[in-house]
């Protein structure tokens, strides 16, 4: 689904990802672990074209993504920090604005039909300000539905939401990966998002410094290679 091999992002003379190379493939999660400032929002903004790399290929689902940033970004979508949502607007508005933007179908079903997939359909007329942090996580993951995404790339997704909403969250990242999609959750906590992994990555200092699969390492495991990696590298989490 996803191959990004040897990707470098530099400003000027400062490199903030060097030879970075990963591999995702269909019904598999990566936790993408590392401190703030380690590069994981450079990385992921980077698989979902939003920045240009200055050195290095990436390809979703055969597509390059460099080359044709628009063909692999119909096959993704990407939650960044906070939810980026309409808080004036209804669930439903929200969904048909962004719909409309894009140039989709907007027909009532379709946007009912991905409110119901998120467990928001009671409250698709409600004004978003007055919703939770979790149900606007949902809201924005419901946008994602409606473009047919095969990837998502999630940054710091459980960060403020309540053990209910991360039990949720969890659960829907479980049921993508059984109908083949693929995510990286991108976090600097072990939190909620260490659950649904396949595999965990971490990135210190711009570099890449272990893929292992989960089967591989307990959590504890992760925990002392994280600390003693980071620590390595002149940072903290």
């Amino acid at each position: 689904m996803l191959v990004a091999n040897r990707l470098r992002k530099s400003y000027g003379p400062s490199a903030v990802l060097e030879d970075v190379s990963l591999e995702l493939r269909e019904g598999q999660c990566l936790a993408l672990l590392g401190p703030n400032g380690a590069g994981k929002t450079t990385l992921l903004r980077i698989l979902a074209t939003l920045l240009r790399p200055t050195a290095g290929t990436v390809t979703v689902g055969g597509v390059d993504a460099v080359k044709n940033p628009e063909a692999a970004r119909a096959m993704m979508g990407m939650i960044a920090h906070g939810s980026h949502v309409y808080e004036d607007l209804t669930a439903i508005e929200n969904l048909r604005f962004w719909t409309v933007m894009r140039g989709g179908d907007a027909s009532p079903a379709r946007l009912v039909a991905a409110l119901q997939q998120v467990e928001l359909d009671a409250v698709a007329g409600e004004r978003v300000r007055t919703f939770s942090a979790g149900m606007k996580r949902r809201l924005a993951l419901a946008r994602v539905a409606l473009g047919n995404a095969r990837l998502l790339l999630l940054d710091e997704p459980f960060t403020g939401l309540d053990r209910q909403a991360q039990k949720w969250l969890g659960e829907f990242l479980m049921s993508f990966k059984a109908g083949g999609g693929a995510a990286i959750v991108a976090t600097h906590t072990f939190g909620g998002g260490l659950g649904v992994a396949d595999r965990v990555a971490i990135l210190a200092g711009g570099r890449l410094l272990v893929d292992r699969s989960c089967a591989d390492l307990s959590w504890d495991d992760v925990r002392r290679l994280y600390d003693s990696l980071t620590e390595a590298n002149g940072s903290a989490a």
